[in-house]
């Protein structure tokens, strides 16, 4: 039996990458591009909702920080990367 290069086994190795890549790796990318547009678009009277699934309005933006009202007259300060989703104006008001 000879020893010898098997191309059929380099190509099923690359195949089963490029499957691996447009299946698993370039959703994930993009999902995050999408999440990190919604996070730079979070502005001062933006409803937002957070990773802990708190409702807020943004009331003050500060680098990476938000000051959120959650009940009127009660305001938090959390990260911004918290940001989950940006709510369309009177979303909160609604529920």
């Amino acid at each position: 039996m000879a020893q010898g290069f098997d191309t059929n086994f380099l190509i099923t190795i690359g195949v089963m990458m490029a499957a691996m890549y447009f299946v698993m790796i370039r959703p994930q990318m993009k999902k995050q591009k999408e999440l990190k547009a919604i996070i730079d678009a979070v502005a001062k009277g933006s409803e937002i909702v957070t990773t802990s699934g708190i409702l807020g309005k943004v009331v003050k933006v500060k680098d990476d920080y938000l000051t959120v009202e959650v009940a009127a007259g009660v305001e938090i300060i959390m990260q911004r990367n918290a940001v989950v989703n940006v709510l369309q104006t009177g979303t909160i008001k609604s529920i």
